[in-house]
């Protein structure tokens, strides 16, 4: 045993800590994505869009002294978002992809250039339970101290799974995604239902980008996000568009992001700073292995597709 007290123990609880932590902003971009992408769009922007709110959420905090109203505030402006893309999008032959990356790049651009104000200055942070406030041990401690976002998440994600199946709406996205036609002879509206998921989506997607300035890492800078929003994508699709899993996709992500961290906590010092790019190894394998000329992915919107 070392000498924190938990000995090897210290890696399986610094990857949990670290799941936990670094799987919040994926569990709610790829729930918004998964709402986006059912009603048969694609929204590549919420890499900006996370971003942005992450700016959004850190500097009404620090002008309000709310944690909260910086949340409320990211998810107006993520919602801002969806429906500028969304509208984009209705119009025939618009390239979903293109529209995507210019308003991420967009998005982007507009979080540095505003956010310059807020580096400094230190804002509220959100609040977390200390589950594991009956540990004498500082790992497990901060291994159990769960952010409050993160059990939101895990609530939406299964609320959500309940709603795709047993509700008007879930059932009108999931018409819409799998096919324009047979939803307007329902007498519903393809672009409108579309305009609102992706509005929706958009929102979930800020209140990632809130998490990371306002709770992990807890600070506004230009590097806040590595890319998140556009690995989320990739985690719909290996989720199959269920929000549960989207979840536990997410977890699995966080995992690996934590794993180089907690081979360094235990006192690995040569080689673990390789095991920072596992998140990204996974995401380039998740699409490789999804890949496929011949066969539709399984639980896939027959309506999602590049063009509309």
């Amino acid at each position: 045993m070392d000498e924190t007290g938990v000995g090897l123990w210290g890696v399986p609880l610094a990857i949990l800590a670290g799941a936990v932590r670094v799987s919040t902003p994926f569990i709610f971009v790829s729930l918004g994505e998964t709402i986006t992408e059912r009603s048969g769009r694609i929204n590549l922007g919420l890499e900006g869009t996370l971003v942005f709110g992450a700016m959004t959420a850190y500097a009404v905090a620090v002008i309000s002294g709310s944690p909260w109203l910086g949340v409320l505030a990211a998810m107006c402006t993520g919602a801002v978002f969806g429906l500028v893309h969304g509208w984009i999008c209705k119009w025939p032959k618009v390239n979903d992809i293109a529209i995507g990356i210019a308003l991420m790049q967009f998005g982007l651009g507009l979080a540095f250039f505003l956010g310059k104000p807020y580096i400094q200055p230190a804002a509220p942070r959100l609040p977390s339970i200390p589950f594991g406030a009956w540990s004498q041990v500082p790992q497990i401690e901060a291994a159990l101290n769960i952010n409050v976002l993160f059990l939101i998440g895990a609530v939406l994600a299964a609320v959500l799974w309940w709603a795709f199946r047993n509700t008007r709406i879930g059932i009108v996205l999931r018409v819409v995604g799998d096919s324009t036609d047979a939803a307007r002879a329902m007498g519903i509206d393809p672009d409108r239902v579309r305009l609102l998921a992706t509005a929706v989506g958009g929102s979930l997607a800020a209140i990632g980008g809130a998490y990371l300035s306002l709770y992990y890492p807890g600070s506004w800078n230009e590097g806040i996000s590595s890319g998140q929003g556009l690995m989320a994508v990739a985690l719909v699709i290996f989720a199959r568009w269920n929000p549960i899993g989207c979840f536990l996709a997410a977890l699995l992500f966080g995992g690996a992001g934590a794993l180089g961290p907690a081979l360094q906590s235990v006192g690995v010092s040569q080689g673990y700073y390789l095991f920072y790019a596992t998140p990204y190894v996974l995401t380039l394998i998740i699409l490789i292995a999804t890949s496929s000329p011949t066969r539709a992915l399984a639980g896939a919107p027959g309506a999602l597709s590049l063009t509309k």
